[in-house]
Formats: structure tokens, sequence, C-alpha cells
């Protein structure tokens, strides 16, 4: 999370749609707007949402009246990503939880936010031949809104973590969308030995020592700003992999197998290990205030399925920005 005093959300109302454990809210929060509104079906998820924020989000969105939605100004929402993920079966639409979409859509019509802001998985925007994103394009410019869209990684963002993902915006068709951008990449100042923690924190079991563990590179010298893989154990399947402190991460997993699952390994003072799920926290831009999951499995899950919050930020920051110029504030 980037220590920012941009304030350029101060007097702005959000509603947290697909809330999981407040990734949006993070963000935007920080730039001084107000959450007036969230909404997360899971329970796990809502116990972490309500620990750190004070609130338990509403259930099932489908069943939510969107006249009883407040009025707010700019809508955040993570719809669900399975339906799009490489991983997944890419069914997209035809999936339930791909038509999730089109509550947020039912939302929108209703209360006519001055923004929707949306992000998904990378393959959202190829999924389908290009025809579900054009879908979601179509959507909302019917609900009269423009439509921006870029797909970025975190590690162009000071995260080092490869986590590429789509991030949408879009602006109702009074405001002026004139000068908005998404933010320029900068350099890369820290990888993954710099997030973490030490060795005394690190339960047993993350640690793992296997006769069937095998380098097949020598630790780097310098730093990459990819991740970079030494080693495997087993037959070095996707869960099986062992990557240098000294390069970014991989992408979080919220599923997965293998014995790295979730996090990947990494070779750290001449042992292996998972991450733990402090560091997964920082790897998402969450700050080590953040009360986590008690549960370790959940604790993953829902930082492999989280937003990262830099990233949010810096997007944030130019919608701000562009709704001031047209005096939406």
């Amino acid at each position: 999370m980037i220590e920012i005093m941009d304030k350029s959300l101060s007097g702005l109302k959000f509603i947290d749609l697909f809330a999981g454990i407040g990734g949006f809210r993070l963000a935007l929060s920080s730039l001084g707007g107000e959450c007036v509104y969230s909404n997360e079906w899971d329970p796990q998820a809502q116990k972490v949402y309500h620990a750190n924020f004070g609130e338990i989000p509403d259930g099932d969105i489908t069943k939510i009246d969107e006249k009883t939605v407040p009025e707010h100004d700019i809508l955040c929402a993570g719809f669900p990503c399975q339906a799009f993920s490489i991983s997944g079966k890419q069914l997209g639409f035809e999936d339930s939880r791909g038509t999730l979409f089109f509550d947020t859509a039912r939302i929108v019509r209703e209360k006519r936010p001055a923004v929707v802001f949306m992000e998904n998985v990378r393959n959202f925007a190829s999924h389908n031949g290009g025809r579900t994103l054009a879908t979601v394009k179509a959507v909302m410019e019917e609900l009269g809104y423009s439509f921006y869209y870029k797909v970025l990684n975190s590690a162009d963002y000071g995260v080092p973590q490869k986590r590429e993902r789509i991030y949408m915006v879009c602006f109702r068709e009074d405001i002026d969308p004139a000068g908005f951008h998404f933010p320029e990449p900068f350099e890369l100042k820290r990888h993954v030995k710099d997030i973490l923690l030490d060795d005394e924190a690190i339960v047993r079991e993350l640690w793992v020592e296997r006769s069937d563990t095998y380098y097949i590179h020598e630790e780097i010298e310098g730093y990459s700003n990819k991740p970079v893989r030494l080693g495997t154990v087993n037959k070095g399947g996707q869960g099986e992999r062992i990557y240098s402190t000294r390069g970014i991460a991989i992408t979080l997993s919220a599923n997965g197998g293998g014995v790295f699952a979730k996090t990947g390994g990494y070779l750290i003072n001449g042992r292996t290990r998972r991450l733990h799920p402090r560091e997964c926290a920082r790897l998402m831009g969450f700050p080590d205030s953040f009360k986590m999951s008690e549960t370790m499995n959940q604790a993953y899950k829902q930082f492999g399925n989280s937003v990262v919050v830099d990233v949010l930020q810096l997007i944030a920051a130019q919608i701000g920005d562009t709704l001031r110029r047209n005096e939406h504030i």
C-alpha cells in the first residue's frame, strides 16, 4: 500500500461490491473516499472485512434490491473471475458466476454513479475471442458510460509480484474523461527478499525439505524484475517450483496444489519454503496492520482472490483528478 498524501477522492462516496476482504476499500479510503455500502457473500471474507472495517457486508448480491443501495459517486466491483480465468473452463457468461456482472449493471442503471471501476483477471480481455469484454463494454455504453480498460502488471507499479489484471474505468456520459489515463509504469525497487518475515516468525510446516529437490540454476547475482526459477521438487509442476528471492514473486493463487501451493517456493537462507500469509498480504499491498484470517488456508485463498491495493490507489487517483476537473466534487 502506497503512503499517499493525495486526497483526490475527498468528498466522494463509493460502494464496494464483491468486496472480498476489502482491497478496493483500502485503496479508495486512503485517497479520502467514503465507503457507504459493501457486499460480499463469502462468510469467511465477511469476518475479515468486519474485523478491519467494523461492518459486515451484505450477502448474496442477486437478492439485493438495487433501490436500497445508497447513492454514491463511484461503484467498485471486482466481480468473480473464475468464469474467465485461464485455469477455469472459461464459460464466461454461460457460467452463473460470470453473470454477476449483470448485477453490477443493474445497480448502475438504478443509481447512475459518476464512475464505475472494475477489475478482473488478465484473460478477461481475450476470453471467447474478445466477445466477453465486448459485451461488458456494450452494456456500459448502453447505460450511458464511456469505457476504458488496460491490462496492468503490479510489478510495474512497485509491487514485487507478477500479477496481470484488467482494470476497467467507465465515466458517466456527462463526465468529460479528457485527461484520464492509466498510471505510467515506474522502476521497481523491491523484490521478494524485501517483503520476507524473519525466519523465527515462520511456522515449521512452511519449510520444505525433500530428497527430490533439484536445482537447475544457481542463485543469481543482482536482481531481476521477473520471477527467477532456480529448481523444482518432484516433477516440477506449478506448485513444485522454487524461485529466487532476488526476483519477483509468481502470481499468488487462491487455488492449486503442490508442496508450494498458492505461493510458489522460494530459496531463503539456504532452505526452501512457501510464503507466509503475511508475506502474501504484503505482495498484495495490504499493510501489516491489516487483520488476517486466523485460518491459514483461508488467508491464502483470500489474498489470492484479492486485488493489489497499490495499483488501485494509482488508478483511483486518476479518477479523482478527472472528477475534480469536471467539478463533480
